[in-house]
């Protein structure tokens, strides 16, 4: 059987569309390859505090930091220094987007995850996998707690480079010791959705229960430009993951708690934002300010109380989000 040093040659394998074995020995249990883009850890025993954990990189194709931060955390565990301890599902979202190093090829896959969907093309069939193996993976272990960090770099700079995206369900709460455990990761802010939303994430927690976040750290920048020094304590949350170990734990107060007040489409061809482009997410406007116009739907002007904005973007396609409109709120008690 392979060793566990191929395994951390596992993610640019399947970005190159390389040979990569089926299956394979690490500390403390095995991987196996459930498809393209897709691996599955599998401990001897599960560790008393592990949980059936989902890790998505590439679902934007471009975001590459999370993808070093992984191969990273895989490689700790091929040389030794890591011992698995929880079952662990690994998926790239998108691997010819990544290999073509653009943000998707014919629309932006995470919009896609909702069961019945019934568009055709490379990122809806990709969808579909993907669903499936979160499916398959949940089921085969579903004694334990359920979690799903997809983790992605936003496409311009923040006031708060790192962040997460809590998805709106009806279903299941927030657990406190996520809180804890992001606030510990470095994680900065916290953006709350007010309505289903449709992304990778928001698919485990919305169908599956899941614990579930979108984990933003920093900005999209290709393989070997970024900075992975202040993502070290994300990757000790991960690391703890694989181990099947309780993370580190810090206040919930040390991160700053938005909600989304808002969500802007762009539904004609004459829509533009009225700020600039280069924008920093969480950049706040006061009451009057024009931020939009479309030849359809006309202006949009803050109201009463300021708004800031989180991930501005002009060219999406029409019918989709072009910018999300928060407001702060208080960290849970």
């Amino acid at each position: 059987m392979p060793t566990s040093a191929t395994l951390e040659t596992w993610l640019r394998a399947s970005i190159e569309e390389a040979e990569f074995p089926a299956r394979g020995r690490v500390p403390g249990g095995h991987f196996r390859r459930l498809g393209h883009g897709m691996l599955a850890l599998l401990p001897e025993q599960a560790a008393p505090e592990a949980r059936a954990c989902v890790l998505s990189v590439g679902v934007h194709g471009n975001e590459t930091a999370p993808m070093e931060l992984l191969e990273g955390v895989l490689g700790r565990l091929a040389r030794g220094e890591l011992r698995l301890g929880a079952p662990i599902l690994l998926l790239l979202g998108s691997p010819e987007a990544t290999r073509r190093g653009v943000r998707y090829v014919g629309t932006n896959l995470n919009r896609l995850f909702r069961r019945g969907l019934d568009e055709s093309g490379m990122e809806p069939d990709r969808a579909r996998e993907l669903m499936a193996a979160v499916d398959g993976f949940f089921a085969r272990h579903e004694t334990l707690p359920r979690l799903h960090y997809d983790l992605h770099t936003a496409i311009r700079d923040s006031r708060y480079p790192r962040f997460v995206v809590s998805p709106y369900t009806e279903r299941t709460a927030v657990e406190m010791d996520q809180w804890r455990w992001l606030a510990a990761a470095g994680i900065q802010a916290v953006l709350r959705q007010h309505r289903h939303s449709w992304t990778f994430s928001h698919y485990s927690k919305h169908y599956h229960g899941a614990q579930a976040f979108t984990v933003e750290l920093g900005r999209a920048l290709p393989f070997g430009h970024n900075d992975l020094a202040p993502l070290a304590p994300m990757a000790a949350l991960l690391a703890a993951l694989l181990t099947g170990r309780a993370p580190a734990e810090a206040p919930p107060g040390r991160m700053t708690f938005f909600r989304v007040a808002q969500e802007l489409m762009r539904e004609s061809e004459t829509f533009r934002l009225a700020f600039p482009e280069a924008t920093a997410n969480f950049t706040e406007f006061p009451p009057g300010t024009l931020l939009a116009e479309d030849g359809r739907a006309g202006e949009t002007r803050v109201g009463t109380a300021p708004l800031a904005v989180v991930f501005p973007n002009a060219e999406v396609e029409i019918g989709a989000r072009a910018v999300l409109l928060v407001r702060p709120e208080p960290p849970p008690a």
